[in-house]
């Protein structure tokens, strides 16, 4: 699982990825990269291109959309990208990378690391905003959907060419956040001649039509707005007025300065992952704070949406979870859960409520997460996934596994590598089940009918321990068949031996009985002078020897045939010259117990005095005989597997019908009727965040 990377934290988490059907994954750094870049600007009415890509500041430019021409001195650049670094705490600087080539690399939050890169690109110098000493900062958080800093400023504007600021400010109160909660709390707007205008419920409207306009290109759009001060609006001394309050003081009559859009690239092979996670019959479902539209376009590109899926059934705002400020009662929950595969505008307390209703469809949830507040949905969910380079270490407690490169793509090899796993168990089990019964029926067999008893104890400890030992280990370690992620999630209450398979394991013992009895009769009749009953045997002149010929013949022609029951075990429905060399282990365990074999019949004193069986006495006709055995064996072992095969495949089918009947029982919720926003977010035009 590392070479997966993937670390395992718990082991009982290896077994549940075989049946895991839903995957709930976190957007950011997960299903995309996380190195978030600019490419588009509104500000004092204009809109911008931003050209360039990664964190580079020395390639690209802001140009006014339309143009290629540097617009990057316009006042409302500088001042909406200035503005915005007042509100950040990312850092950008030259490092050496692992191959100790310089590259800019940025250092603090994801969202806010286009905007130090897009400041450089206009001229903003990497120390300005240490020039503008910062007196408060209230972070941002799930239900403030905003971060909020004041810092001291001086003169008649925010910087040379910037936007100018009344007589007597000496502060600067900004805010960078959700489009739709910025906007809200805006009475006046920044105009492209540095003049100040009211923001009316039709610019708002306007605005917002541009922030869909951004989102529906999955681009992630924070909102820029200040309010220049003259003295704070709460007293600094005074050390009983909490965050919250000083938060409530500050932001009240902000300017709009503008919006900054951001694309955070998919990572390269999570489209064609969640294509293999939906052909194994796994559920992804996104769960993101971003903007409706934006996690709509996201998830479309990374093909959790397709093209036959409604994006008003598929994807909700998860203000529909919790109308009123309570979450729905769990009747409700589940038939909205049971058919969404995005979840916008997510909290952190939304994923536990998501995770439990899906368990409680009988489903097995894994759930990404990185922030401490992420803790309970981990925990909670049969399979919690932190982020080995985001996660924190609460988050990291709290899991199951933790991805070291924050891939989504790692998710689904795990599940891959999880069903594999599983399946070597039952593989396992099938072989090692199938030969003990054989061996078993055959010495009931020699008792019931009188004839001489095929082996010794010691053969059998013999048998037990060294040839039957290394190929079932093999077998536990056996790679993925190709198909094995098109096969359906099995139940989490399935057991490990499946009806079919038991019948699969009779079948074969009693294939691997009739062959060895067969050999052992007709050796016995050879040797003991055409006599196959005890009682008659014992009468015979050096019966001992006699007979130890015939049992030295049936323990090779054993050996051969459960070494052949060994490959034919490799796969329940393919054949057995498939991939026949794609096990190395299965190799080396076969020439191990066929080592074993020679040195038990061939090497003297220890095959004669101390197993009883004389390979070197046999003769050609023995050699021959024996076989009888592994011929026999694979002919009707692999007659017997298309039974199996044709079990197994109806199995299958009942799978996928029982799944089709589960979610024909889920009326699917339509985002329009699916509630009322919540009260305290009934300011908010609904769904539109980029959080």
């Amino acid at each position: 699982m590392v070479n997966q990377e993937v670390l395992v934290r718990k082991l009982a988490a290896v077994e549940t990825l075989g049946s895991a059907s839903v995957i709930c994954s976190d957007k950011t750094g997960t299903l995309t990269e996380g190195k978030m870049t600019m490419v588009g600007m509104y500000t004092a009415g204009v809109t911008y291109d931003v050209t360039g890509k990664g964190f580079d500041p020395e390639v690209g430019q802001v140009q006014r959309s339309g143009t290629t021409a540097n617009s990057g001195k316009d006042m409302g650049v500088k001042s909406n990208l200035l503005a915005a670094i007042l509100c950040c705490n990312t850092t950008l600087s030259k490092e050496k990378d692992e191959d100790g080539v310089m590259k800019w690399t940025p250092k603090g939050n994801s969202s806010e690391a286009p905007i130090v890169v897009a400041a450089r690109k206009v001229g903003l110098s990497e120390t300005i905003a240490s020039e503008y000493p910062r007196v408060l900062e209230v972070p941002f958080s799930s239900s403030r959907k905003m971060m909020l800093t004041v810092s001291r400023v001086k003169g008649t504007e925010i910087c040379p060419g910037g936007m100018p600021l009344p007589a007597g400010t000496n502060y600067l109160a900004v805010c960078k956040g959700a489009p739709n909660y910025i906007i809200d709390l805006c009475s006046e707007q920044l105009k492209e001649d540095g003049s100040v205008a009211k923001l009316t419920e039709d610019d708002k409207k306007e605005i917002l039509k541009i922030v869909d306009g951004y989102s529906a290109r999955a681009l992630r759009v924070l909102a820029i707005a200040a309010r220049p001060m003259s003295s704070l609006p709460y007293d600094e001394n005074n050390e009983d007025i909490s965050t919250d309050q000083k938060f409530e003081a500050c932001r009240k009559q902000l300017r709009l300065i503008g919006l900054v859009a951001s694309i955070d690239p998919e990572r390269d092979g999570v489209p064609d992952s969640v294509l293999a996670a939906r052909g194994a019959g796994i559920r992804v479902v996104m769960i993101t704070g971003d903007y409706l539209l934006t996690a709509i376009a996201i998830a479309k590109n990374v093909n959790i949406l397709q093209p036959c899926d409604d994006p008003d059934v598929s994807a909700v705002d998860c203000a529909c979870l919790r109308p009123d400020g309570e979450y729905l009662d769990s009747k409700e929950m589940d038939k909205l859960t049971g058919s969404v595969r995005v979840f916008a505008r997510a909290k952190p307390e939304d994923k536990l409520e998501i995770v439990k209703s899906i368990q409680r469809q009988g489903q097995v949830a894994a759930m990404t997460g990185d922030g401490v507040n992420d803790a309970p949905a981990l925990n909670q969910a049969d399979i919690g996934v932190a982020m080995g380079i985001q996660g924190t270490e609460v988050a990291k407690g709290a899991s199951d596994m933790i991805l070291t490169d924050d891939n989504f793509c790692s998710i689904v090899a795990a599940v891959e590598k999880g069903r594999a796993i599983y399946a070597g168990i039952q593989k396992f089990v099938a072989f090692i089940m199938s030969v003990h019964i054989a061996e078993v029926m055959q010495i009931f067999i020699c008792i019931v009918v009188g004839i001489p008893v095929m082996r010794t104890p010691l053969q059998i400890l013999f048998l037990i321990l060294v040839t039957d030992l290394p190929p079932s280990i093999a077998l536990g370690v056996e790679p993925g068949e190709a198909n094995i992620l098109k096969m359906r999630p099995r139940p989490k209450d399935e057991p490990i031996v499946l009806n079919w398979m038991w019948l699969a394991m009779v079948m074969n013992g009693m294939v691997l009985t009739t062959v060895i009895v067969a050999v052992y009769l007709i050796s016995l009749m050879h040797f003991c002078e055409g006599e196959f009953l005890q009682a008659n045997i014992y009468l015979l002149e050096g019966y001992e020897k006699k007979l130890s010929l015939a049992q030295t013949v049936a323990f090779i022609s054993l050996v051969w045939s459960e070494n052949i029951r060994a490959y034919i075990s490799r796969s329940f429905t393919n054949p057995m010259w498939h991939d026949i060399l794609g096990n190395k282990e299965m190799q080396k365990a076969i020439v191990l117990a066929q080592i074993c074999l020679y040195g038990a019949v061939l090497i003297p004193y220890l095959s004669d005095k101390i197993l009883g069986l004389r390979g070197l006495d046999i003769g050609v006709f023995g050699w021959a005989l024996a076989i009888v055995g592994p011929v026999g064996c694979f002919i009707l072992s692999e007659g017997c597997k298309l039974i199996s095969a044709y079990q197994a495949r109806k199995y299958q089918e009942s799978l996928a019908i029982s799944d089709a009947s589960e979610t024909r029982k889920t009326p699917l919720a339509r985002k329009g009727t699916a509630a009322k926003p919540a009260k305290s977010e009934a300011a908010a035009p609904a769904s539109r965040c980029c959080w």
